[in-house]
Protein backbone atom coordinates (compact mmCIF):
# COMPACT_ATOMS: atom_id res chain seq x y z
CA UNK A 1 0.00 0.00 0.00
CA UNK A 2 0.98 3.66 -1.12
CA UNK A 3 1.62 5.66 2.54
CA UNK A 4 0.44 9.30 2.28
CA UNK A 5 1.39 11.04 5.21
CA UNK A 6 -0.67 13.78 6.47
CA UNK A 7 0.74 17.09 9.32
CA UNK A 8 -1.07 17.78 12.12
CA UNK A 9 -0.29 20.95 14.71
CA UNK A 10 -2.15 19.39 17.82
CA UNK A 11 -2.36 23.16 20.02
CA UNK A 12 -2.73 22.72 23.73
CA UNK A 13 -1.39 18.32 24.28
CA UNK A 14 0.29 19.04 27.34
CA UNK A 15 -3.34 18.98 28.84
CA UNK A 16 -5.36 16.49 30.11
CA UNK A 17 -7.81 16.10 27.51
CA UNK A 18 -5.16 17.01 24.42
CA UNK A 19 -2.96 14.54 25.98
CA UNK A 20 -4.83 11.36 27.04
CA UNK A 21 -7.59 11.45 23.83
CA UNK A 22 -6.48 13.19 21.04
CA UNK A 23 -2.73 12.58 21.27
CA UNK A 24 -2.71 8.57 22.92
CA UNK A 25 -5.94 7.64 21.76
CA UNK A 26 -6.26 8.88 18.65
CA UNK A 27 -3.37 10.07 16.42
CA UNK A 28 -0.69 7.94 17.65
CA UNK A 29 -3.08 4.69 18.50
CA UNK A 30 -3.70 5.48 14.97
CA UNK A 31 -0.17 5.47 13.97
CA UNK A 32 0.45 2.08 16.24
CA UNK A 33 -2.24 0.05 14.05
CA UNK A 34 -0.04 1.52 10.68
CA UNK A 35 -1.96 4.30 9.91
CA UNK A 36 -5.62 4.83 8.65
CA UNK A 37 -6.42 2.68 5.84
CA UNK A 38 -8.68 4.45 3.28
CA UNK A 39 -9.65 1.87 1.22
CA UNK A 40 -7.76 2.85 -2.70
CA UNK A 41 -4.96 1.56 -1.64
CA UNK A 42 -3.16 4.10 0.47
CA UNK A 43 -2.88 4.43 4.01
CA UNK A 44 -2.96 7.61 5.90
CA UNK A 45 0.04 8.64 7.86
CA UNK A 46 -0.66 11.29 10.70
CA UNK A 47 2.83 12.98 11.89
CA UNK A 48 2.24 15.35 14.59
CA UNK A 49 3.72 18.20 15.59
CA UNK A 50 3.02 19.37 19.17
CA UNK A 51 1.96 22.78 19.84
CA UNK A 52 2.00 24.66 23.21
CA UNK A 53 3.76 27.50 25.58
CA UNK A 54 5.43 25.43 28.22
CA UNK A 55 8.96 24.41 26.08
CA UNK A 56 9.92 21.35 28.79
CA UNK A 57 6.73 19.89 28.60
CA UNK A 58 6.50 19.55 24.65
CA UNK A 59 10.10 18.41 24.86
CA UNK A 60 9.42 15.79 27.63
CA UNK A 61 6.19 14.49 25.44
CA UNK A 62 8.46 14.48 22.36
CA UNK A 63 11.09 12.65 23.24
CA UNK A 64 8.40 9.71 25.56
CA UNK A 65 6.36 9.35 22.44
CA UNK A 66 8.90 9.28 19.56
CA UNK A 67 7.63 12.53 18.42
CA UNK A 68 10.27 14.58 15.84
CA UNK A 69 8.74 17.88 15.49
CA UNK A 70 7.29 20.26 18.47
CA UNK A 71 6.96 24.43 18.93
CA UNK A 72 5.99 27.30 20.80
CA UNK A 73 5.79 29.57 18.03
CA UNK A 74 2.40 29.36 16.56
CA UNK A 75 2.83 31.84 13.78
CA UNK A 76 5.77 29.78 12.68
CA UNK A 77 4.05 26.72 12.72
CA UNK A 78 1.22 27.57 11.06
CA UNK A 79 3.45 29.34 8.17
CA UNK A 80 4.98 25.80 7.07
CA UNK A 81 3.43 24.82 3.94
CA UNK A 82 4.04 21.30 4.55
CA UNK A 83 1.25 21.52 7.39
CA UNK A 84 -1.77 19.85 6.27
CA UNK A 85 -4.41 20.17 9.73
CA UNK A 86 -4.41 22.63 12.83
CA UNK A 87 -6.10 20.89 15.33
CA UNK A 88 -6.82 23.25 19.00
CA UNK A 89 -7.43 21.58 22.51
CA UNK A 90 -6.49 24.91 24.60
CA UNK A 91 -8.03 26.99 27.26
CA UNK A 92 -11.53 28.31 25.77
CA UNK A 93 -10.49 31.97 26.01
CA UNK A 94 -7.24 31.18 23.44
CA UNK A 95 -8.93 29.12 21.08
CA UNK A 96 -10.77 31.72 18.83
CA UNK A 97 -7.31 33.84 17.71
CA UNK A 98 -5.36 30.71 17.13
CA UNK A 99 -8.14 29.11 14.86
CA UNK A 100 -8.26 32.63 13.11
CA UNK A 101 -4.84 32.31 12.33
CA UNK A 102 -5.18 28.56 11.04
CA UNK A 103 -7.73 29.52 8.74
CA UNK A 104 -5.89 32.88 7.41
CA UNK A 105 -2.82 30.62 6.44
CA UNK A 106 -5.35 27.93 4.35
CA UNK A 107 -4.98 25.22 7.10
CA UNK A 108 -7.73 23.06 7.65
CA UNK A 109 -8.64 23.02 11.43
CA UNK A 110 -10.07 20.66 13.50
CA UNK A 111 -10.69 21.87 17.11
CA UNK A 112 -12.41 21.17 20.59
CA UNK A 113 -15.48 23.10 21.80
CA UNK A 114 -16.62 25.65 22.42
CA UNK A 115 -15.10 27.29 19.73
CA UNK A 116 -15.21 30.77 20.93
CA UNK A 117 -16.26 32.29 23.64
CA UNK A 118 -19.41 34.05 22.31
CA UNK A 119 -21.91 33.71 19.27
CA UNK A 120 -20.36 36.43 17.35
CA UNK A 121 -17.08 34.48 17.42
CA UNK A 122 -17.93 31.41 17.37
CA UNK A 123 -20.04 32.47 13.75
CA UNK A 124 -17.51 34.43 12.61
CA UNK A 125 -15.04 31.16 12.58
CA UNK A 126 -17.83 29.27 10.43
CA UNK A 127 -18.13 32.13 7.61
CA UNK A 128 -14.62 32.51 7.25
CA UNK A 129 -13.47 28.60 7.10
CA UNK A 130 -16.43 28.51 4.92
CA UNK A 131 -14.84 31.44 2.71
CA UNK A 132 -11.21 29.99 2.78
CA UNK A 133 -12.63 26.74 1.48
CA UNK A 134 -10.71 24.72 4.24
CA UNK A 135 -12.30 21.60 5.85
CA UNK A 136 -13.25 22.32 9.19
CA UNK A 137 -14.42 19.84 12.15
CA UNK A 138 -15.50 20.38 16.15
CA UNK A 139 -15.37 18.09 18.59
CA UNK A 140 -18.87 15.84 19.44
CA UNK A 141 -17.60 12.85 20.91
CA UNK A 142 -20.53 12.13 23.19
CA UNK A 143 -22.26 10.76 19.93
CA UNK A 144 -19.57 8.16 19.42
CA UNK A 145 -19.78 6.99 23.11
CA UNK A 146 -21.01 3.15 22.82
CA UNK A 147 -24.24 3.89 25.00
CA UNK A 148 -25.38 6.37 23.10
CA UNK A 149 -24.64 4.53 20.03
CA UNK A 150 -26.64 1.67 21.25
CA UNK A 151 -29.44 4.59 22.20
CA UNK A 152 -29.34 6.31 18.43
CA UNK A 153 -29.42 2.41 17.74
CA UNK A 154 -33.04 2.30 19.27
CA UNK A 155 -33.96 5.35 18.22
CA UNK A 156 -33.14 4.75 13.95
CA UNK A 157 -35.36 1.51 14.54
CA UNK A 158 -38.56 2.64 16.14
CA UNK A 159 -38.07 1.19 19.40
CA UNK A 160 -39.61 4.33 21.61
CA UNK A 161 -42.41 4.82 19.28
CA UNK A 162 -43.06 8.69 19.43
CA UNK A 163 -40.55 9.97 21.95
CA UNK A 164 -42.03 12.36 24.66
CA UNK A 165 -39.16 13.07 27.22
CA UNK A 166 -35.36 13.19 27.69
CA UNK A 167 -34.19 13.25 31.24
CA UNK A 168 -30.28 13.59 31.56
CA UNK A 169 -27.81 13.53 34.75
CA UNK A 170 -24.09 14.39 34.70
CA UNK A 171 -21.26 15.24 37.06
CA UNK A 172 -19.96 14.88 39.96
CA UNK A 173 -17.83 15.98 42.68
CA UNK A 174 -14.66 18.01 42.26
CA UNK A 175 -12.72 18.42 44.75
CA UNK A 176 -12.23 22.10 46.14
CA UNK A 177 -8.48 21.47 46.14
CA UNK A 178 -7.57 22.48 49.51
CA UNK A 179 -7.73 19.16 51.98
CA UNK A 180 -7.83 16.78 48.12
CA UNK A 181 -6.90 17.91 44.77
CA UNK A 182 -9.30 18.85 42.20
CA UNK A 183 -9.54 16.74 39.62
CA UNK A 184 -10.07 19.96 37.18
CA UNK A 185 -8.35 22.41 36.60
CA UNK A 186 -8.31 25.92 38.09
CA UNK A 187 -9.49 27.59 35.24
CA UNK A 188 -12.42 25.93 34.83
CA UNK A 189 -13.65 27.70 37.49
CA UNK A 190 -13.03 31.21 36.49
CA UNK A 191 -15.47 32.65 33.99
CA UNK A 192 -12.54 35.61 33.28
CA UNK A 193 -10.87 32.70 31.68
CA UNK A 194 -13.50 31.45 30.08
CA UNK A 195 -14.74 28.59 32.11
CA UNK A 196 -18.12 27.64 33.70
CA UNK A 197 -20.27 24.23 33.45
CA UNK A 198 -22.65 26.01 30.80
CA UNK A 199 -19.90 26.81 28.08
CA UNK A 200 -18.39 23.60 28.66
CA UNK A 201 -21.57 21.19 28.75
CA UNK A 202 -24.24 22.76 26.88
CA UNK A 203 -22.40 22.63 23.83
CA UNK A 204 -22.44 18.75 24.41
CA UNK A 205 -26.12 18.63 24.94
CA UNK A 206 -26.94 20.49 22.32
CA UNK A 207 -25.19 17.97 19.59
CA UNK A 208 -26.52 15.01 21.44
CA UNK A 209 -30.32 16.79 21.33
CA UNK A 210 -29.84 17.64 17.44
CA UNK A 211 -28.36 14.26 16.30
CA UNK A 212 -30.62 12.12 18.68
CA UNK A 213 -33.77 13.82 18.82
CA UNK A 214 -34.23 17.03 17.19
CA UNK A 215 -33.30 20.41 16.84
CA UNK A 216 -33.41 22.64 20.28
CA UNK A 217 -36.02 25.32 19.42
CA UNK A 218 -36.20 26.46 22.82
CA UNK A 219 -34.28 26.66 26.68
CA UNK A 220 -34.93 27.54 30.11
CA UNK A 221 -31.68 27.32 32.46
CA UNK A 222 -31.07 28.34 35.87
CA UNK A 223 -27.69 28.46 36.64
CA UNK A 224 -25.59 28.61 39.92
CA UNK A 225 -22.34 28.52 41.41
CA UNK A 226 -22.46 25.96 44.40
CA UNK A 227 -19.03 26.04 45.56
CA UNK A 228 -17.74 29.72 45.94
CA UNK A 229 -13.97 29.27 46.87
CA UNK A 230 -11.56 26.70 45.90
CA UNK A 231 -8.05 26.43 45.81
CA UNK A 232 -5.41 26.16 42.71
CA UNK A 233 -2.67 23.97 41.77
CA UNK A 234 -0.43 25.64 44.03
CA UNK A 235 -2.64 25.66 46.89
CA UNK A 236 -3.80 29.41 46.84
CA UNK A 237 -7.42 30.08 47.42
CA UNK A 238 -9.61 31.70 44.84
CA UNK A 239 -13.13 33.06 44.00
CA UNK A 240 -14.74 30.54 41.88
CA UNK A 241 -16.76 32.94 39.33
CA UNK A 242 -17.73 30.77 36.85
CA UNK A 243 -20.76 28.86 37.41
CA UNK A 244 -20.00 24.94 38.47
CA UNK A 245 -24.01 23.94 38.04
CA UNK A 246 -26.41 24.24 35.20
CA UNK A 247 -30.19 23.09 35.38
CA UNK A 248 -31.67 23.32 31.79
CA UNK A 249 -35.43 22.22 30.23
CA UNK A 250 -34.80 22.17 26.51
CA UNK A 251 -38.07 22.01 24.14
CA UNK A 252 -37.38 20.16 20.82
CA UNK A 253 -38.94 20.48 17.03
CA UNK A 254 -41.54 17.53 16.95
CA UNK A 255 -42.56 18.30 21.00
CA UNK A 256 -40.44 16.08 23.09
CA UNK A 257 -38.69 17.54 26.59
CA UNK A 258 -35.11 17.29 27.34
CA UNK A 259 -34.43 18.31 31.12
CA UNK A 260 -30.58 17.98 31.92
CA UNK A 261 -28.61 18.76 34.95
CA UNK A 262 -24.93 19.26 35.15
CA UNK A 263 -23.19 19.71 38.36
CA UNK A 264 -19.40 19.69 39.57
CA UNK A 265 -21.00 19.63 42.81
CA UNK A 266 -22.76 16.39 43.09
CA UNK A 267 -21.70 13.16 44.39
CA UNK A 268 -22.72 10.23 41.66
CA UNK A 269 -25.82 7.87 42.14
CA UNK A 270 -25.99 6.56 39.09
CA UNK A 271 -24.74 3.61 37.35
CA UNK A 272 -22.12 5.91 35.14
CA UNK A 273 -21.20 9.42 35.15
CA UNK A 274 -23.75 10.56 32.57
CA UNK A 275 -27.06 8.61 32.12
CA UNK A 276 -29.81 10.06 29.73
CA UNK A 277 -33.52 8.20 29.82
CA UNK A 278 -35.71 8.37 27.14
CA UNK A 279 -39.49 7.84 27.39
CA UNK A 280 -41.66 6.95 24.33
CA UNK A 281 -45.23 5.65 23.72
CA UNK A 282 -43.81 2.09 22.93
CA UNK A 283 -40.60 1.91 25.31
CA UNK A 284 -38.01 3.58 27.54
CA UNK A 285 -34.45 3.56 27.73
CA UNK A 286 -31.53 4.17 30.26
CA UNK A 287 -28.11 4.95 28.11
CA UNK A 288 -24.74 5.78 29.78
CA UNK A 289 -20.90 5.76 28.55
CA UNK A 290 -20.54 2.67 27.47
CA UNK A 291 -24.29 0.77 28.70
CA UNK A 292 -27.60 0.87 28.05
CA UNK A 293 -30.74 -0.46 28.91
CA UNK A 294 -34.34 -1.06 27.99
CA UNK A 295 -38.47 -1.26 28.93
CA UNK A 296 -40.81 -2.14 26.25
CA UNK A 297 -44.07 -1.57 27.02
CA UNK A 298 -45.08 -5.29 26.84
CA UNK A 299 -42.40 -5.68 29.76
CA UNK A 300 -43.48 -2.58 31.95
CA UNK A 301 -44.77 -3.44 35.53
CA UNK A 302 -47.96 -1.88 36.99
CA UNK A 303 -46.65 0.04 40.09
CA UNK A 304 -49.33 1.39 42.68
CA UNK A 305 -48.34 4.42 44.68
CA UNK A 306 -48.57 3.21 48.58
CA UNK A 307 -46.05 4.91 50.87
CA UNK A 308 -46.87 2.82 53.97
CA UNK A 309 -45.68 -0.36 52.43
CA UNK A 310 -42.39 -0.96 51.47
CA UNK A 311 -41.35 -2.09 47.79
CA UNK A 312 -42.02 -5.36 47.07
CA UNK A 313 -40.51 -5.75 43.42
CA UNK A 314 -37.01 -4.04 42.30
CA UNK A 315 -37.61 -1.90 39.89
CA UNK A 316 -34.11 -1.78 38.44
CA UNK A 317 -33.75 -5.70 37.89
CA UNK A 318 -36.57 -5.16 35.62
CA UNK A 319 -34.66 -3.54 32.84
CA UNK A 320 -33.08 -5.47 29.43
CA UNK A 321 -29.34 -4.57 28.27
CA UNK A 322 -28.89 -3.88 25.22
CA UNK A 323 -26.31 -6.23 23.47
CA UNK A 324 -23.20 -4.71 21.84
CA UNK A 325 -23.58 -6.37 18.69
CA UNK A 326 -20.60 -4.11 17.46
CA UNK A 327 -17.05 -2.99 17.87
CA UNK A 328 -16.76 0.31 19.30
CA UNK A 329 -13.94 2.39 19.28
CA UNK A 330 -12.55 5.04 21.49
CA UNK A 331 -14.99 7.87 20.44
CA UNK A 332 -12.37 10.48 19.94
CA UNK A 333 -10.42 8.29 17.91
CA UNK A 334 -13.91 7.35 15.92
CA UNK A 335 -14.23 10.99 14.84
CA UNK A 336 -10.68 11.66 14.27
CA UNK A 337 -10.56 8.86 11.42
CA UNK A 338 -13.88 10.40 10.02
CA UNK A 339 -12.13 14.17 9.28
CA UNK A 340 -9.30 12.73 8.38
CA UNK A 341 -11.43 11.12 5.53
CA UNK A 342 -12.54 14.17 4.87
CA UNK A 343 -9.60 15.68 4.21
CA UNK A 344 -8.29 12.90 2.32
CA UNK A 345 -10.79 12.05 0.37
CA UNK A 346 -13.62 14.94 0.69
CA UNK A 347 -15.69 12.39 2.02
CA UNK A 348 -19.08 14.24 3.66
CA UNK A 349 -19.01 15.56 7.41
CA UNK A 350 -21.16 17.39 9.07
CA UNK A 351 -19.80 18.49 12.71
CA UNK A 352 -18.36 21.16 11.29
CA UNK A 353 -17.65 25.09 13.06
CA UNK A 354 -21.47 25.56 11.96
CA UNK A 355 -22.64 23.18 14.05
CA UNK A 356 -20.01 23.86 16.97
CA UNK A 357 -21.88 27.51 16.28
CA UNK A 358 -25.52 26.08 17.92
CA UNK A 359 -23.22 24.68 21.11
CA UNK A 360 -21.89 28.14 21.66
CA UNK A 361 -25.60 29.46 20.83
CA UNK A 362 -27.15 27.38 23.35
CA UNK A 363 -24.76 28.08 26.13
CA UNK A 364 -24.56 31.79 25.72
CA UNK A 365 -29.14 31.48 25.45
CA UNK A 366 -28.86 29.13 28.59
CA UNK A 367 -26.93 31.80 30.74
CA UNK A 368 -28.99 34.42 29.47
CA UNK A 369 -32.02 32.87 30.50
CA UNK A 370 -30.79 31.88 33.78
CA UNK A 371 -30.00 36.15 34.77
CA UNK A 372 -33.27 36.84 32.90
CA UNK A 373 -35.36 34.60 34.55
CA UNK A 374 -36.88 33.51 31.50
CA UNK A 375 -37.45 30.79 28.91
CA UNK A 376 -35.56 31.44 25.47
CA UNK A 377 -36.31 30.80 21.96
CA UNK A 378 -33.25 29.42 20.46
CA UNK A 379 -33.39 30.39 16.42
CA UNK A 380 -31.69 28.42 13.63
CA UNK A 381 -28.86 29.56 12.91
CA UNK A 382 -27.25 30.63 8.92
CA UNK A 383 -24.34 31.84 8.01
Amino acid sequence: MERKSVRIAMNGVTGRMGYRQHLIRSILAIRDEGGLDLGDGTVLWPEPVLLGRREHALADLARRHGIEHWSTDLDAVLADDTLDIYFDAQVTSAREEALKKAIAAGKHVYTEKPTATGLAGALELARLARDAGIKHGVVQDKIFLPGLLKLKRLVDGGFFGEILSIRGEFGYWVFEGDWQDAQRPSWNYRAEDGGGITVDMFPHWEYVLHELFGRVTSVQALVTTHVPQRWDEQGKPYAATADDSAYGIFQLEGGAVAQINSSWAVRVGRDELVEFQVDGTHGSAVAGLRNCRVQHRSTTPKPVWNPDLPATESFRDQWQQVPDNAQFANGFRAQWELFLRHVALDEPYTWDLHAGARGVQLAELGLRSSAEGRRLDVPELTL
